[in-house]
């Protein structure tokens, strides 16, 4: 300890106590940010998503493989990694995570990347095997189509008999919070925009068939 003493009063007493103040201050800093990351720590995923709104996109990837007859597990062990979902009769993984894909990837095992805002239908011409047409009877089209255009007036707050000025003012409101420049998310942005055009694409074709019939 003496000869440390002799050797820090060699330096000017001015570098030694700038020395000290730094390793002080980065002390403290370092401090800061532990104590910061557990008090307030980061709630989204690393797709950058809240884990509700994650929950809910997988929700979409599940009614599609069912849609399809395909069955499906999920959150599968394959070669040292955790998958979203295992096509089993074919031997296929679907992740959302990037470094998977590439794991699984170099594996050899067949996999499909799919990004957050890829619609799920999307999913269909991926897929290295033959996919059926949920939409492929009358029936099952229109179903899906009534279900489609209720769940895009939810989405704009509205009812199914609104107009399209309606649809429009509404869809502007909404924009004001969900855009990305306004503090929303792009994927809130494009579900938005995908529900504006089915709603407004079918307000107009009602009016069309309303003018129609009164002629």
């Amino acid at each position: 300890m003496i000869v440390l003493l002799e050797w820090l009063s060699s330096f000017p007493s001015w570098l030694v106590f700038g020395v000290l103040a730094g390793g002080c201050a980065t002390v403290i800093i370092a401090g800061v940010f532990i104590i910061g990351g557990r008090l307030f720590p980061d709630d989204t995923n690393r797709f950058g998503t809240t884990g509700g709104k994650f929950n809910r996109r997988r929700g979409e990837f599940r009614s599609y493989f069912r849609a399809i007859d395909e069955p499906f597990v999920e959150e599968r062990e394959l070669a040292g990694e955790t998958i979203a979902f295992y096509l089993s009769n074919h031997e296929v993984a679907v992740t959302f995570d990037a470094q998977v894909y590439f794991n699984l990837d170099r594996a050899g095992i067949e996999t499909i990347l799919c990004e957050y805002e890829m619609p799920v239908r999307a999913l269909g011409r991926r897929l290295p095997f033959e996919v059926s047409d949920p939409d492929s009877t009358p029936g099952a089209n229109n179903r899906t189509q009534s279900a489609s255009i209720t769940a895009a007036y939810d989405q704009l707050g509205l009812r199914t008999t609104a107009d399209a000025e309606a649809i429009r003012d509404a869809y502007r409101e909404q924009v004001k919070i969900v855009h990305p420049d306004h503090g929303g998310t792009q994927a809130e942005f494009n579900q938005l925009q995908e529900a504006y055009t089915i709603a407004r694409d079918h307000a107009e074709h009602t009016n069309c068939e309303t003018v129609s019939r009164s002629d």
